[in-house]
């Protein structure tokens, strides 16, 4: 099977071809940075390394660039609130956000741009607009004429003369349309400025992603990604800019990953309902946050709750269980047994494979691996030693580490839940032995919902996780 890609902009799945063979030029959009990213962040940048470790997996040489956006209005006017510089402050998340990352086990992009390291750029790539006409310059300020370009609205499926007809936007009637955007604004008092041919000022949001687009990946790009919230205008309006200066396509495909709701309402900082991707990783492995993302299509809204983040830790437990080592004493498991592990390995592995194809279906993928961790699971039960379980291992290792799992265990945590769990077992015992049935089974029932399936036996009782 050959990888299908959904692409937002045709609006249909397609083979995944690249501009260059063997090469794959990547670039998604990063945060604002003037406060603690929250888990909505994590969602995103999460989706994305997953595409990228499975590209690489194939055997694609990916050139990764997310950038930061360190000069903007929030950014401002949450240092006025401080009585910070917005420079420092903007500098204090970006070493807050990396770190989040490397948390979370997300790849380093091969380059981290961020505006304030890309003025000149900018400044060039504004003043090739003003040359082509696809630019004006008011007062200081530069707009972008979006009625130069004919298909403006293609990507989020917009008519410009319907957006116009019900504009909310408040109107500045030095525009020449309603539509039109600033890509370069004239320096306020106590704002950061840099000298350009229209006076000092400081780069818009949209035109900082365009630039940095040309200036590490070129004119053609195969893959930009985002949230969908940036659909329009972020990327409606990077497409315009890009495409009326190099003529080309900008990007084969879009991909655009849904939003992330607490209880079903938008997680914002302006709703006060964020959760840092910080206190989530007090509570929680960071491979919980990624299982929470990968157990559905990235295309998909989430929503978050403690149950759901509950249920995540369950399953994290139970990928653990799968690299568990034999039982002690293990003479080697049936023959049967052994057949059904290795039909199961290929199976999973197979499986995997046709899932990631298709538009990387996360959840699909994860769902052959759960099947492999019972099989493991089983096959251990059933007196398999370790080298007998050594190959189903190294595929469930493999194929986790594609999903970008560490499967870490906290060694204390892991062996306080087993002693823990034997002493049920050991309670349960004796209250059959007792002949309390009901409270037996309660026991039982509640290990069973927490992943644990019992196995009675008439040596007695044994456990493994799910």
């Amino acid at each position: 099977m050959t990888l299908r890609v959904y692409d937002t902009l045709s609006r249909r799945k397609s083979a995944f071809k690249t501009i260059e063979d063997g090469k794959v030029r990547m670039y998604v959009c990063g945060p604002t940075v003037y406060d603690s990213a929250h888990i909505g962040h994590a969602m995103s940048a999460l989706v994305f390394d997953v595409v990228r470790r499975y590209l690489i997996y194939l055997g694609y040489n990916v050139l990764y660039v997310m950038n930061f956006t360190d000069v903007d209005d929030k950014i401002i006017a949450r240092a006025e609130q401080l009585d910070v510089p917005p420079i420092s402050l903007a500098e204090k998340y970006i070493d807050e956000f990396k770190k989040d990352l490397a948390d979370l086990n997300i790849l380093p992009a091969t380059v981290h741009p961020r505006a304030t390291e890309e003025i000149d750029a900018i400044i060039d790539m504004v003043a090739r607009l003003l040359e082509n006409d696809a630019a004006y310059e008011v007062d200081g300020d530069v707009y972008f004429r979006v009625k130069k370009d004919k298909d403006y609205g293609k990507l989020s499926g917009r008519n410009l003369e319907e957006m116009n007809a019900g504009a909310r936007i408040r109107v500045d009637e030095r525009k020449e349309n309603p539509m039109d955007f600033a890509i370069w604004k004239a320096a306020k008092s106590g704002e950061p400025a840099w000298e350009s041919p229209w006076g000092p000022g400081r780069p818009g949001w949209h035109i900082e992603c365009s630039a940095m687009n040309l200036s590490h990946l070129g004119q053609q790009i195969d893959i930009h990604g985002g949230g969908n919230d940036l659909i329009f205008p972020h990327h409606e309006n990077e497409i315009a800019q890009t495409e009326a200066i190099t003529g080309k396509q900008f990007s084969r495909y879009w991909m655009h990953n849904g939003m992330l709701q607490l209880k079903g309402i938008a997680m914002s900082k302006s709703k006060g309902n964020m959760i840092s991707i910080r206190n989530f990783l007090k509570a929680h492995p960071a491979d919980v946050m990624r299982l929470i993302v990968i157990s559905s299509h990235y295309r998909s809204p989430l929503t978050y709750m403690d149950e759901v983040a509950e249920a995540n830790e369950r399953a994290f437990n139970r990928l653990l269980s799968a690299k568990r080592p034999a039982m002690p004493g293990a003479e080697g498991a049936a023959a049967a047994v052994l057949e059904r592990l290795s039909e199961q390995t290929e199976t999973t592995h197979q499986g995997f494979i046709e899932a990631m194809d298709d538009d990387f279906n996360t959840a699909g993928a994860l769902g052959q691996i759960f099947d492999l961790v019972r099989a493991i699971n089983l096959a251990r039960s059933e007196n398999a030693t370790d080298a007998e379980l050594s190959p189903a291992q190294k595929v469930f290792n493999e194929l986790t580490g594609v999903l970008g799992l560490d499967l870490k265990p906290d060694e204390s945590a892991a062996t306080q839940a087993d002693a823990f769990i034997d002493l049920l077992l050991e309670l349960r015992q004796e209250l059959r032995q007792q002949k309390h049935f009901s409270l037996a089974d309660r026991i039982r029932d509640e290990l069973v919902s927490l992943g644990v399936v019992i196995e009675d036996t008439p040596q007695g009782s044994t456990w493994r996780w799910e």
